[in-house]
């Protein structure tokens, strides 16, 4: 019985000095959910170049089409472009800004998630779209290295047929 209630009492301690160190928040956090969302709001106005700004020269990112593999900085500006022309009124609503953590150890490592709704006007159908998507976004010096878009970008294009 000794044995038992040693291991239990051992087992809860590491269950919560475990837990302890996944809720602190990595010091970089806010900085980087400020540049996060400056992004996005850049996004908003349609403003490719300062959005730019902001992607770090070595981004790896995941489009959010079927199959396709991660680009880099150069290809993501052109996808930005792309979604400035096709769409008017852009605008995201974030539900959360939540913190990331690092996939190999589970602590968190200043990068920043957001789930939302995305809303505007195709231009050339003119048909209104909600769009709900998640967004990582991970940083390197200060900008954004890595990350991607998650949402139904099939469903969503052939919903303007």
């Amino acid at each position: 019985m000794k044995n038992c209630l040693l291991l239990f009492v051992t087992l809860f301690i590491f269950s919560s000095c475990e837990n302890e160190k996944v809720s602190v928040i990595h010091p970089d956090f806010e900085k980087n959910k400020a540049t996060a969302i400056e992004f996005i709001e850049l996004h908003n106005s349609e403003d490719w170049e300062a959005q730019a700004e902001l992607l770090h020269e070595e981004l790896d990112w995941a489009p959010p089409m079927y199959g396709s593999e991660n680009y880099g900085k150069a290809e993501h500006i052109e996808a930005m472009k792309m979604y400035h022309e096709m769409f008017d009124n852009i605008t995201f609503k974030a539900d959360y800004w939540l913190p990331g953590v690092d996939p190999e150890t589970g602590m968190n490592d200043g990068s920043v998630r957001t789930y939302g709704t995305w809303t505007g006007v195709h231009t050339e159908s003119g048909k209104e779209f909600a769009l709900k998507s998640y967004h990582p976004m991970a940083f390197k010096d200060g900008k954004i290295v890595g990350g991607g878009d998650y949402f139904d970008f099939g469903g969503f294009m052939a919903s303007f047929q």
